[in-house]
Formats: structure tokens, sequence, C-alpha cells
């Protein structure tokens, strides 16, 4: 056991959320807004597709660093439900980006945007990316995805400032201290 997540783990949790607010916020409404004739949206298109596969690419690295590295206890909300659903809403949030990552993908795939975005093939984007249903599911993903992550910083909120844990300390960097399992408390967090 240890105080905190490793180094590289929170430099990849760190990036990850900030690419993933920035494609749910930024990326994906400006795309939805523009038509489809609009060669700028050509061009945002080929960002998001490249920002996209690069958080797949940086999410199976997170998940790797997470398995093979140490890492502090589980979190203890003081609720033996509360902590379940908290971690069933930390596999929630891989899964989704998992999801969002294979159906931008999928959709990718199925509209031929890798050969009109990257290809020079000379085609235009279709009229209506809508009617490929990897786009009714990236679209409900992302709607889930930001509600899970709202969740996520709640929790995050619960902790910080209701039961003064001091959770967020595990999930920035520091001194990682070695400690059993049993000596590790919140006070311990506090370091």
């Amino acid at each position: 056991m240890t105080t905190r997540y490793h180094p590289v783990l929170v430099t990849l949790h760190w990036i990850v959320a900030l690419m993933i607010f920035m494609a749910l916020v930024v990326g994906g409404p400006m795309l939805a807004e523009m038509d489809n004739a609009d060669p700028e949206k050509l061009t945002g298109m080929a960002g998001h597709m490249i920002w996209g596969m690069t958080v797949g690419v940086l999410i199976i690295l997170r998940l790797i660093t997470r398995f093979v590295t140490n890492k502090p206890r589980k979190a203890d909300a003081g609720n033996a439900a509360l902590n379940t659903l908290a971690g069933l809403a930390h596999w929630a949030l891989y899964l989704l980006i998992a999801a969002m990552v294979v159906s931008g993908l999928i959709m990718a795939i199925n509209a031929d945007l890798f050969a009109i975005a990257f290809g020079d093939s000379g085609q235009a984007l279709p009229a209506n990316l809508m009617i490929f249903p990897a786009r009714a599911a990236h679209g409900m993903i992302a709607t889930l995805l930001s509600a899970l992550i709202l969740l996520h910083i709640g929790g995050w909120a619960f902790h910080q400032f209701i039961l003064k844990d001091r959770l967020f300390s595990r999930m920035w960097f520091g001194k990682r201290k070695v400690t059993s399992e049993t000596e590790e408390t919140p006070q311990a967090l506090k370091a």
C-alpha cells in the first residue's frame, strides 16, 4: 500500500481528464453545430478524431499503469453502499470512455471519415452523420459520460469538504509513503 497513486498514473489521470473535458465541452458541441458542408468542419473532425484516438491510447496506458503500480487503499466514505457505488462508478468511467472511442471509430469507419479527413479522397462529409447508429450512440454515451463525470466531481467534493479526508492528495503529486494496509488511515493521507 501507498498513500498516493504513482506519478505516471496521476499525470495520465489529469491529461485524460483535461482532454475529455475539451472533447465533451468544446470539440463535440462545436462540431455538432457546424454544417457538414462547411470546410472547417472537416478540419475540426480530423482533429476530433485524432484527439479521441489519443484519449483511447492514454486510457489504455492508464489502465496498465493502474494494474502494475502500487496504489492506495480504497477510499472509504463510511458507508458500504457508497463505497460499492464509487467503485462501480470508477469502472463505469473507464467503460464509457472506451465506448466513446469505439463508437467514434465505428462511426468513422462507417462514414469513411478516415479517407475523407486524412486520405485526400476529395469526398465531402456525409450530409448527416446521424444516419449512422454509431453517431447516435456516440452522443448518448457523451451525455452519460458527462453525468458520470459530474457525479465523480461530486464524490470528490464530498470527500474533500464533508469528510475532510484529503482524498484529492491521493491523485496529486508528492511523496508516496509505503504503508501496510492496517496502518493507512485518513490521517496517513494528510502526509
